[in-house]
């Protein structure tokens, strides 16, 4: 039985920010998903932003989202999704397949498990060779920005966003679970001068070597 995740306000906020979010944001999460096709797992599906965003050339998304309330709205996107969605409420790291997945779709999740480096082993073993990983991660920055980031991650910023950690170095776990990172850029998703902690984002495309 999959362990319960149970965090009420987090899910309100979380389900408010996705209803909100800022088309910065919305355009990164298209273009993480474009050509994408086979079958897909989406790591921390959240309230289902995605869903409506994959291509048609996707035959399946299998989407792992453990919050019960969250996984609730992301199940009623998945009924009017344009591909098939099924919404369970494993953690990757009980979540079993008999059968690879040709891609893997990690969107503003990573920052917030409490093991990175095992959840990229875990979705690396379940991807076929030459399987992709899609990711669009809040990523450590550098200067002023890092010492606020550092901040936040040892007080308030974790409990109040659902364990979030801003100051991660996502694309050196990546490389280090195995993958090859074929593509990859950072991007402002709020104005550089804006004092968030969240404001640099990482896009890009990693490859299970064949």
């Amino acid at each position: 039985m999959a362990d319960l995740v149970d965090n009420p306000f987090f899910a309100r906020l979380w389900s408010n920010i996705t209803t909100h979010e800022p088309e910065s944001v919305r355009r990164l999460r298209r273009e993480n998903l474009v050509g994408l096709s086979g079958r897909v797992l989406e790591v921390g599906a959240g309230t289902g932003t995605n869903f409506e965003l994959y291509p048609t050339t996707v035959a399946e998304v299998v989407a792992i989202e453990p919050e019960r309330r969250l996984a609730e709205i992301a199940t009623r996107a998945a009924a009017s999704a344009s591909v098939p969605v099924t919404v369970t409420t494993d953690t990757v790291e009980e979540f079993v397949t008999d059968e690879p997945f040709d891609a893997v779709v990690c969107s503003l999740v990573l920052c917030s498990v409490d093991d990175p480096d095992g959840v990229l082993r875990q979705v690396f073993s379940m991807l076929r060779p030459g399987g992709e990983l899609r990711f669009l991660e809040h990523v450590a920055s550098d200067g002023a920005r890092a010492t606020l980031q550092k901040l936040a991650d040892a007080t308030i910023w974790p409990r109040l966003l659902g364990n979030c950690h801003t100051h991660r170095d996502t694309e050196r776990s990546i490389v280090g679970a195995g993958f090859e990172v074929r593509e990859a850029r950072h991007e402002w998703v709020m104005p550089a001068w804006v004092p968030m902690p969240v404001s640099e984002a990482a896009v890009g495309r990693a490859v299970r070597p064949a």
